[in-house]
C-alpha cells in the first residue's frame, strides 16, 4: 500500500531525473549540445575533391552545406574563397586565390615576378594585393587584397606554373616596369637571361629567353608604363649573371667609367678549370668576386673560397672579393678596382 508520503517522495525522485541539459553536463551551443568538458564534435569531412582549397561556389557543387562551408575551421584569405589551413605566405595567399580566377585572368605584374621568384625590388609583405590581369573588355575583379588591372588580350600570355596561371616572364617584366628603377629593371632583365641553375631562389624550369626576344616583344607591346626604362635596361643586360649583386657590381663599375667587365669567365689551367669568376678582366687578369652572406656562414664554402683564390694568385690574378659593406662604399670599391688596373698597365 502506498501511502501518502510515498507519493509524494516519488514525485520528488521523477522530477529531479527531468534535470536540465546543462545540469547533466551539457551547454547548449548554436543549438546544439557540447559537452562541458570541450570536446566539439567532429566535423564532417570535405569531400576530397576539394583539396585544400576551393571557392564557395565548388563548395556548393560538391553537395557541402552551408554551415560546414563556413564553419570556423575553414579559413576566408577572400571573399568567396575557402582554406583548410591560414595563409601565412606569399605562395599560400596566391594559391589561395587561384580557385578564383577565371578563364581569361592570370596574375602578373609584381604577383608573377614573385611566383617566378625573380628579383622583386621590394620585401613581400602580409598587406600586399596581388595583381590580377584581365582582359580590356573584361570585369576586373573587385575584391579586398586583389588589384584588378586590364591588359590587352594579345598581351595576356599564358604560362601555369603548378597549375596557376601568370604572365610569362618577358610581360611580367613589362607589367611591372612602371616605378622601377634603371638598376632593378636590369636586374630583373638579368634573371630573365640567366641560364645558371644557382641564380638565388629563380624557377629552375622557366622559358628561355634571349635579349632578341624581349627586343621583339617591345615593338609589338610599342608603349606602356615604364618602357622607357625597358628600353634603356635592356641595353644593359648580360646573359649567365648568377645573382642580383653581380648586376648591381656590373653597373656600378659601368657607371663609374670602368671597363666593361667579362661575367662569369672561366678561368683555365691547361684543360683544368680553376675558377669561374663573377666579373673578370681576363687580360689584366684581374677577377672582381661579391661575396655574399653563404659565402659567410658556410664553413665549407669559405674553404672553397680561399683555396680557389690561392689558385688565383698562384696563376698570377688579382682577385678582388667585396660584400655589401664595399657596395654601401662604392667609392673606396672603385679605388681598389682603379688600382689593380693601373698596376697591371704600368
Amino acid at each position: 500500500m502506498v501511502t501518502a508520503h510515498d507519493g509524494a517522495l516519488l514525485v520528488h525522485r521523477l522530477r529531479g531525473s527531468e534535470r536540465c541539459p546543462q545540469q547533466l553536463g551539457y551547454a547548449r551551443v548554436r543549438g546544439r549540445s557540447q559537452v562541458d568538458h570541450g570536446e566539439m564534435r567532429a566535423r564532417t569531412p570535405l569531400p576530397p575533391t576539394l583539396g585544400e582549397r576551393f571557392t564557395v561556389k565548388e563548395a556548393s557543387g560538391a553537395g557541402v552545406p552551408r554551415r560546414r562551408r563556413d564553419a570556423p575551421d575553414l579559413a576566408r584569405p577572400y571573399r568567396g574563397i575557402r582554406v583548410t589551413t591560414e595563409p601565412e605566405t606569399f605562395d599560400d595567399r596566391g594559391t589561395a586565390y587561384a580557385p578564383r580566377l577565371a578563364a581569361d585572368q592570370r596574375f602578373g605584374g609584381r604577383t608573377a615576378a614573385r611566383i617566378w621568384r625573380m628579383p622583386v625590388p621590394s620585401t613581400w609583405e602580409e598587406d600586399e594585393t596581388l595583381h590580377v590581369f584581365v582582359p580590356t573588355s573584361g570585369s576586373r575583379p573587385r575584391t579586398a587584397g586583389v588589384t584588378g588591372l586590364r591588359l590587352a588580350p594579345e598581351r595576356l600570355t599564358l604560362h601555369r606554373i603548378d597549375d596557376v596561371p601568370v604572365l610569362d616572364p618577358v610581360a611580367t617584366l613589362f607589367s611591372c616596369a612602371k616605378g622601377l628603377t634603371k638598376l632593378e629593371a636590369v636586374t630583373l632583365i638579368d634573371s630573365i637571361l640567366t641560364t645558371a641553375t644557382n641564380y638565388p631562389g629563380l624557377r629552375l624550369s622557366r622559358p628561355h629567353v634571349t635579349i632578341d626576344d624581349i627586343a621583339e616583344r617591345l615593338d609589338v607591346w610599342n608603349r606602356f608604363p615604364g618602357c622607357g626604362t625597358i628600353r634603356e635596361a635592356l641595353a644593359l643586360a648580360s646573359y649567365d649573371v648568377e645573382s642580383p649583386k653581380e648586376t648591381e657590381t656590373r653597373l656600378l663599375m659601368r657607371t663609374c667609367g670602368l671597363p666593361e667587365p667579362v661575367v662569369q669567365y672561366r678561368v683555365l689551367n691547361g684543360l683544368m678549370l680553376v675558377a669561374r669568376t663573377d666579373l673578370a678582366y681576363p687580360e689584366l687578369k684581374i677577377a672582381i668576386e661579391y661575396e655574399g652572406d653563404g659565402h659567410r656562414t658556410s664553413a665549407e664554402q669559405w674553404r672553397r673560397d680561399i683555396r680557389r683564390q690561392r689558385e688565383l694568385e698562384a696563376l698570377g690574378w688579382i682577385v678582388i672579393r667585396l660584400t655589401q659593406d664595399d657596395l654601401n662604399n662604392a667609392d673606396a670599391l672603385i679605388r681598389r678596382i682603379r688600382g689593380a688596373i693601373a698596376s697591371r698597365s704600368a
